[in-house]
């Protein structure tokens, strides 16, 4: 809860609905509210374990996650590990992305709309977003926007950043949004505001999200048994190039078995792709929460084929130096 309005989790409906019958142990691996793991319970599924890296999370569980004593377990840690949790699961969902009650709380620095320290760290620890900003070089600084925020102006960001921590160190959230918004102009009515991309591409660096994404991914697919679900939720448009590129290198699109074939055509990919498409918010959701509005789903079935490492490249995850380490060993 954050002022008084509950969080809404996004595409919950069609997500639950295309994991359908749901059984088994499940990972829910970015737990967040719980919004997602408490209706895969309730769905059906004998158990789920929720991770997540912020301790807030946890926090606010204490108050009911006792209502699913035995069903429903929490676990502190990142989701680009949660193969370690479980020896074997039947089911594997992630929603991407910062959650709304990180979002909604100035002191965790995510939003430029509220003033609060420069933070963004989810696990509450290690490097924050003012660290990056006061300590990185200029060109370090530039690509991080550019290549984790898509800011075109990126150069001209990160040389004023530079030039304005030499007279007084970047604390706070508006601090910064107001250099961007005087470095690059305001934005013209509909548009996000000028400082959208430079802090989504921070955020992205100081939590090494796609190097997770990545991770994640992999970990999924040796964890998950034949026949088990892996179902992401994305909220922008590279999280959702990484998803669709890694289900097309490791999955094969759902198979149609003639009637009067004798078997079904051998699998020869780790995953068979349920989604055509990826599923968006209906009118309905759109009403109730504005914020899915860029949120897709992608759904896929795991085969008895060996799991297999895949490199960064080959799922177009944005790599700049110095921020993203191989870390499978």
């Amino acid at each position: 809860m954050s002022g008084g309005k509950p969080h809404i989790p996004v595409l919950l409906r069609p997500l639950i609905e295309a994991v359908s019958p749901v059984s088994g142990i499940w990972i829910d691996g970015t737990f967040g509210a719980g919004g997602y793991s408490r209706a895969l319970v309730e769905a059906g599924a004998e158990r789920v374990i929720g991770i997540d890296r912020d301790p807030l999370a946890h926090d606010m569980a204490m108050d009911w996650i006792g209502e699913y004593a035995g069903r429903l377990d929490l676990v502190e840690g990142n989701f680009a590990h949660l193969d370690q949790v479980v020896e074997a699961a039947d089911g594997v969902v992630l929603d991407l992305g910062v959650s709304s009650m990180q979002l909604d709380q100035a002191e965790r620095g995510f939003s430029f709309m509220k003033d609060g320290p420069l933070d963004m760290r989810m696990a509450q620890a290690g490097q924050s977003a003012a660290d990056l900003v006061n300590e990185a070089s200029e060109e370090a600084l530039a690509d991080i926007l550019y290549i984790y925020g898509e800011e075109r102006q990126s150069r001209k960001i990160a040389r004023r950043i530079v030039e304005a921590r030499a007279e007084t160190p970047f604390e706070t959230t508006l601090q910064l949004a107001d250099l961007i918004e005087k470095t690059i102009g305001r934005s013209k009515p509909g548009q996000s505001h000028s400082a959208t991309r430079s802090f989504q591409a921070l955020r992205i660096a100081v939590n090494d999200e796609y190097g997770a994404l990545w991770q994640g991914l992999m970990a999924a697919e040796r964890v998950l048994k034949p026949g088990g679900l892996l179902a992401v939720v994305t909220f922008h448009s590279v999280e959702d190039r990484m998803v669709k590129r890694f289900f097309q290198e490791h999955g094969e699109k759902k198979v149609k078995v003639n009637r009067y074939a004798k078997e079904a055509p051998e699998m020869t990919q780790p995953f068979e792709i349920l989604t055509r498409k990826a599923v968006g918010p209906d009118k309905d959701e759109l009403v109730e929460n504005p914020r899915a509005r860029s949120a897709k789903l992608r759904v896929a079935r795991r085969t008895s084929i060996a799991a297999r490492d895949i490199d960064p490249g080959e799922i177009a995850m944005p790599l700049v130096a110095g921020q993203i380490q191989d870390r499978r060993h």
